[in-house]
């Protein structure tokens, strides 16, 4: 088994170690040492089970190898987070449910995340520690860049390109052929029928820009 961490104590990262559990039920393959996470507070406590280790100084100066996966969905943080690490020795693990079906036509990065009940077609492209919700679809030739994150119930339809860094809000739907700036945020529910401009927010149905980020 491969020992790995969770960089992040919250939400997600509670959810990616019930991930890791999933896999483990299937195959055992990877071996859950515990979270990593810079607030202080929160080192040397359990959380499900599993012990907050120190920050991200101590992940650099583990013993080699070791895997670790970003479950942070905050993109500035997220990037920050990596970049630190890529003189070190961890390497980058993709989470993804045993149950989810990825075909031999698409493609994958490293450090993604994704959960139980995602549906992905033909010829996707995934980057690098991208997070992919449950129930999520993904429609053929879609294009899903570095550091997005799509969160539940995200439809996206075919020829989508979301570019880097995005965050895309539950019930969402993208209809085809539709481009999503680099660093914007879709709110819950929104309908994009129009390409979305880089660093802005929008919402509503149809999708309109509220604010400039």
């Amino acid at each position: 088994m491969q020992d790995i961490v969770i960089i992040g104590a919250g939400g997600v990262g509670k959810e990616v170690a019930l991930l890791i559990e999933q896999i483990n039920n299937k195959k055992l393959t990877y071996n859950l040492i515990g979270f990593i996470d810079d607030n202080s507070s929160l080192h040397g406590t359990q959380i499900n089970g599993y012990k907050v280790l120190g920050g991200i100084e101590h992940l650099k100066t583990m013993h080699s190898p070791i895997y670790a996966v970003c479950a942070i969905a905050n993109y500035k943080v997220k990037k920050n987070i990596i970049n630190s690490l890529m003189s070190s020795s961890v390497h980058f693990a993709n989470i993804i449910h045993p149950d989810v079906y990825i075909s031999n036509t698409n493609s994958v990065g490293e450090g993604v995340i994704i959960y139980s009940g995602v549906i992905m077609t033909t010829n996707i492209k995934i980057g690098d520690h991208v997070i992919i919700s449950p129930k999520c679809g993904i429609g053929h030739e879609a294009l899903i860049e570095n550091y997005v994150s799509l969160l539940w119930n995200v439809n996206v339809s075919g020829n989508v390109t979301i570019r880097e860094g995005s965050l895309i809000g539950s019930g969402v739907t993208i209809i085809q052929n539709k481009i999503i700036g680099k660093a914007s945020i879709l709110g819950a529910g929104a309908v994009v029928i129009k390409d979305i401009p880089d660093n802005c927010t929008a919402v509503g149905m149809p999708a309109k820009v509220v604010n400039w980020r």
